[in-house]
């Protein structure tokens, strides 16, 4: 059994209740830990971020809960850090801004060559994708997943960050319309990029939640990809990048099935300051 969660979204970007709500459906769920990931802030509006002027609201509560739930669970302040060329603030500012315990480094905005327009490859939305990859990439799909992972690559080789949160999110909206994962092309680009998180020493999380939201048929990730990361010996941890407090473990026992599947005999967990290796069992 996974007894943490280190990956999930409050109200403080788009998550739905209180952060002591999700502590306290933790403490129910018998989890040992449970990480805070709000998302970045940008600098233009976002529906999903959190606002730089609620950011010392934010170190103050996840302070307040550290300390009053001490004796019944360990509670983390992370941040899932966007990266945007040219855009997004180095990660190191916001180690420093928020005192953060970990951070996640995910790409959810695509910033094509010579745009300032960005590629939304995240949300509820399918037609958002298909609508950005038509006016910005012309509908050529290998050009637009080279561009995601390598805004992916450049993220793994210029910032300072833990976690390499849901690496192949990119196949989400697609659902085999556009591309397989079977195909040399996308087989050659997921393969670079995890020799390049290897050699940097990043884990890799494994995110249930296009899943079991029902928005994809695979975790992230999953196939191919997790194959390699069992080659590569790359550390991973599950998540769900919960929204609500209920979703705090979702697809756990699933995901520790495919690990065991795919060769994967250990998990990361957060402790003491310090990534361990917990075994599965």
């Amino acid at each position: 059994m996974i007894r943490y969660n280190l990956h999930q979204h409050s109200y403080f970007s788009d998550g739905a209740e209180a952060p002591e709500t999700y502590v306290q459906k933790a403490i129910e769920l018998e989890l040992a830990a449970v990480g805070f990931t709000e998302h970045s802030p940008l600098p233009f509006e976002t529906s999903f971020s959190l606002k730089e002027e609620r950011a010392d609201e934010y170190i103050s509560e996840t302070d307040r809960l550290k300390e009053e739930y001490k004796n019944q669970i360990a509670v983390y302040r992370g941040l899932e850090i966007d990266f945007i060329p040219g855009l997004s603030e180095n990660f190191d500012h916001w180690y420093n801004r928020l005192k953060l315990d970990y951070a996640i480094g995910s790409v959810h905005l695509v910033k094509p060559d010579r745009s300032e327009e960005l590629w939304f490859i995240d949300g509820p939305k399918k037609e958002i994708y298909d609508e950005g990859l038509q006016n910005l990439f012309g509908n050529d799909i290998q050009k637009a997943v080279k561009t995601y992972f390598r805004q992916v690559n450049q993220m793994v080789e210029s910032q300072e960050f833990d976690i390499v949160g849901h690496v192949d999110k990119i196949k989400m909206h697609n659902q085999n319309r556009y591309f397989t994962e079977e195909e040399k092309w996308y087989r050659d680009l997921i393969l670079e990029t995890l020799h390049l998180v290897k050699e940097k020493d990043l884990i890799v999380e494994v995110n249930t939640r296009g899943m079991y939201k029902k928005r994809a048929e695979t975790l992230f990730p999953d196939g191919f990809a997790l194959q390699q990361i069992a080659t590569l010996n790359i550390p991973v941890l599950i998540s769900s990048d919960a929204h609500l407090p209920e979703e705090l473990d979702l697809l756990f026992e699933y995901t520790l099935g495919k690990l065991k599947e795919n060769n994967i005999h250990e998990v990361y967990y957060f402790e003491n300051k310090n990534w361990v290796a917990l075994p599965l069992v």
